[in-house]
């Protein structure tokens, strides 16, 4: 997936991936949430069908401009860390019900 922008004042109702092979995927955001030293965002594609949990989790941050930026998680320990970080969130949301 390549680096995505957008602006975070603006309301988002989704954002396209753009996968190799030129597959594209439209997504909407779950929630933004930090782990470690980082923020990251949890988006769902809006396709999917009921009961398939399928999460794409990448590393977000604010560029010069104002824009957000999402960005691939390379580093599998980066990754493992960000996926238990959302996990918890998910949890959290649960125990809130």
């Amino acid at each position: 997936m390549s680096e995505q922008n957008y602006n975070p004042n603006e309301e988002i109702d989704t954002i396209f991936l753009d996968f190799e092979g030129g597959e594209e995927c439209e997504c909407a955001p779950v929630c933004i949430f930090e782990a470690g030293d980082n923020e990251y965002i949890a988006l769902i594609p809006v396709d999917a069908e009921e009961g398939e949990e399928e999460v794409y989790i990448y590393r977000f941050s604010e560029a010069d401009n104002g824009d957000s930026v999402i960005e691939n998680i390379e580093d599998d320990d980066e990754y493992d860390a960000a996926a238990d970080a959302f996990d918890a969130w998910v949890d959290a949301q649960s125990e809130e019900e």
